[in-house]
């Protein structure tokens, strides 16, 4: 299946690090548009683990061919 994520936040607090406001939107930003994967679980865990971040949430929109 393919999705357009419109929206998204992650859980940026949770870090060892300290990023900056522009890696933030950075992130954010490449994590929105279009993803490929099987279901909403599977939508998460592609974002999750390309990024390294955890989702707080996540809007977005079935693609139907």
């Amino acid at each position: 299946m393919l999705f357009q994520v419109t929206e998204i936040e992650f859980d940026f607090s949770d870090s060892c690090c300290e990023l900056s406001e522009n890696d933030m939107i950075n992130i954010t930003d490449d994590s929105l548009g279009r993803w490929d994967a099987d279901d909403e679980e599977d939508l998460i865990e592609e974002i999750t683990c390309a990024t390294g971040w955890c989702i707080k949430s996540i809007d977005y929109k079935i693609i139907l061919n």
